[in-house]
């Protein structure tokens, strides 16, 4: 018996909800009372959530989602797990599923790209009059991606629109294939896509979470780990062959584990091995290694002039920001 005694479980689904905050404070009562944890948003086009809980928890779940009229097509993408994938329960309502903030908002109920199913995605990659484009941020790219895939330059979803716009003679004219993580995304830019004049624009059905476990293309062509928002940072993803393509943020050597910078006020995500973690105070720069607000000096109990040893180390004076 190889199951494990926890789930996660992704999933969305775009539908009207009349009333999103009275909906999410129920949700969240509900969910509270199975013991889940996790991170729902839910806004007036649908819900968005990540669970995690025993398979018991998890089952009932789904059982209430599927008698709800609203939900009762909404696919379930299920994680075996260890243990809980989050701390907490947060349920929220939100202006939308997805951050785009877009002036003339796009329904994907009325416009998407067209689907493609995880053997179709794998042969259209491979035709060369094809873009493949990754729709996620630029630190999840940098995890993993899909093979020839372009990577857009943005630290927020949001930010797509404006760089689709800067870079449109790289699409022009080609066959646009997106993706991310589990589909929710792409069912909205695929439309904004088709909205902007693109014609033939089309998406991974599911998203990464799917193809990596399709029986037939078993996550084939997909390098390095999936980036995923909850305890677990990454996921594998290729069944057939692991390539690492995270680059550590100090020396560029393979790595594959993210940290937060230590200044609260910049907390950029970075790859960095354990050593450099501490070789470099956990921060992206020297301005935050010195910052008065760094949470690596107190969480490690370092004196002032223990952190001078380490900035002397790697050649950096210490000039404490007051």
């Amino acid at each position: 018996m190889s199951e494990k005694p926890y789930r996660v479980l992704l999933y969305y689904q775009y539908v009207h909800i009349e009333d999103p905050a009275e909906f999410a404070a129920e949700h969240k009562e509900f969910c509270t009372e199975l013991g889940l944890m996790g991170r729902i948003l839910v806004a007036s086009e649908g819900i968005n959530g990540t669970v995690s809980g025993t398979i018991e928890q998890t089952d009932k779940y789904m059982e209430k989602m599927k008698n709800d009229p609203r939900f009762a097509d909404m696919i379930f993408k299920i994680d075996e797990a260890e243990g809980h994938a989050f701390k907490k329960m947060k349920v929220r309502a939100r202006p939308e599923l997805v951050t785009l903030r877009l002036e003339d908002d796009v329904n994907p109920l009325e416009m998407t790209g067209r689907y493609l199913s995880p053997s179709e995605f794998r042969e259209q990659m491979e035709k060369e009059d094809t873009v493949l484009l990754d729709a996620r941020n630029d630190y999840e790219y940098d995890l993993g991606h899909f093979r020839g895939a372009v990577r857009p330059d943005i630290e927020n979803f949001r930010d797509l629109p404006d760089w689709v716009r800067e870079n449109k003679e790289m699409l022009d004219g080609k066959k646009i294939i997106t993706y991310c993580t589990g589909g929710i995304r792409c069912e909205k830019f695929s439309g904004w896509l088709k909205k902007e004049g693109f014609e033939d624009v089309a998406q991974l059905h599911g998203g990464i979470v799917t193809y990596g476990k399709d029986p037939e293309v078993q996550g084939e062509l997909w390098d390095g780990q999936l980036y995923v928002f909850d305890e677990r940072i990454a996921v594998p993803v290729n069944q057939k062959e692991h390539v690492v393509v995270g680059k550590d943020y100090y020396t560029g050597e393979p790595c594959e584990r993210y940290v937060n910078c230590a200044n609260p006020a910049c907390n950029k995500k970075i790859l960095s091995s354990e050593e450099n973690e501490h070789k470099y105070l956990r921060s992206c720069s020297h301005e935050c290694r010195v910052h008065p607000n760094n949470r690596y000096i107190p969480e490690h109990g370092l004196t002032e002039e223990e952190v001078q040893e380490r900035l002397k180390a790697i050649g950096e004076e210490y000039l404490q920001v007051k």
